[in-house]
């Protein structure tokens, strides 16, 4: 995911038992005229492997380079997208624009398979809109060209993420291929992924938006897949207050550089309280915060007064044992000077 799947995520992620975990979607043309920003996305470490770097583009042989660039750099998979919706990616005629283009989908892959060793994947959406389903279709041409698996998102690009994602179409992909399918859309609960896998026979399951704010729902679903139950179903305050810190430390050493990791851990934090009492006001504080110092400060108070119930009325001053985070006696103002304004 574009702005989300960057090391440390993917680090936090892969102690809950992820099987693969993929880069941020990487542009072939970053990677081939040699963009540092892009290649740094690109970076993997031992611990989460193996690491799928996922591709967009349209241009057949311009993939194709980057794909084996990336090979020589040691990813162990490489997957394209056929699946985002964004208008930056239908702008470059990439990601779900493609789904319009079924034979520029064969000379792509054809390209980037003669090219590569590694496994190759491709990420799908159901089609363009609801007049034009067309990923079976799509499925066995990217089979046809050497794909080793193929991951669809049983929405169209006129959805977006609106709607429900229709399983039925990942049904219908599962049936019309022999290579793996991973199923996709809609897995919020440990209880979907084990019905998204019994309704469609997909041979695994994918999750994205999912895990945003809850990396725990990977061990969950591991643990139900495999055992029909979840010991962990809540995630006690504690447990969430340290890997909100330790995403921000680890974002901050992966950046280098505090008050630009403070503002993209900003999206991050609010994710991780979305639905705890008080978490609206946490939001509208963290989100004028630039230093790692007055987030810190911040999170513990947050998770001070979730302790000792207060949590939903955060105009109260903070106990005098708890770091001093506010100006007066608004928890929403912000705790330092340096906020962005």
């Amino acid at each position: 995911m574009a702005g989300v799947t960057n090391l440390p995520f993917r680090l936090l992620v892969k102690e809950q038992g992820v099987g693969l975990v993929f880069t941020e979607t990487l542009s072939a043309r970053g990677i081939v005229h040699g963009s540092e920003k892009t290649f740094k996305m690109a970076l993997g470490t031992p611990e989460e492997r193996p690491l799928a770097a996922q591709l967009f583009g349209s241009d057949p042989d311009l993939l194709a380079q980057a794909a084996g660039i990336l090979e020589s750099r040691g990813v162990d998979l490489l997957d394209v997208n056929l699946g985002c919706p964004v208008s930056k990616f239908a702008r470059s005629f990439a990601g779900a624009v493609l789904m319009r283009e079924p034979e520029k989908v064969r000379k792509i892959l054809t390209a980037i398979r003669r090219r590569i060793r590694i496994p190759l994947t491709v990420k799908m959406r159901s089609g363009w809109d609801a007049q034009s389903i067309n990923a079976p279709e799509v499925a066995r041409i990217a089979e046809q060209c050497g794909v080793d698996a193929i991951s669809i998102h049983p929405r169209t690009r006129a959805q977006g993420y609106s709607g429900q994602a229709d399983w039925r179409v990942t049904a219908e992909v599962v049936k019309a291929v022999r290579v793996p399918v991973f199923g996709n859309g809609d897995v919020t609960t440990p209880e979907r992924a084990r019905r998204l896998r019994d309704e469609t026979g997909c041979a695994g399951i994918m999750i994205g938006r999912a895990a945003m704010g809850n990396p725990w729902i990977f061990s969950q679903v591991r643990e139900y897949l495999e055992t029909g139950h979840v010991t962990r179903a809540a995630i006690d305050p504690e447990a969430r207050r340290s890997l909100m810190r330790r995403h921000l430390a680890a974002l901050i050493a992966f950046m280098g550089e505090e008050g630009a990791a403070v503002r993209v851990m900003r999206k991050h934090l609010s994710w991780y309280t979305k639905g705890l009492p008080g978490g609206a006001q946490f939001r509208d504080a963290i989100n004028r915060l630039d230093s790692r110092q007055c987030v810190e400060e911040t999170i513990e108070c947050f998770f001070e007064r979730l302790r000792t119930g207060r949590g939903a009325d955060l105009a109260d001053p903070p106990d005098r044992d708890v770091a001093p985070l506010v100006n007066g006696e608004d928890f929403n103002e912000p705790a330092c000077e340096d906020y962005a304004g």
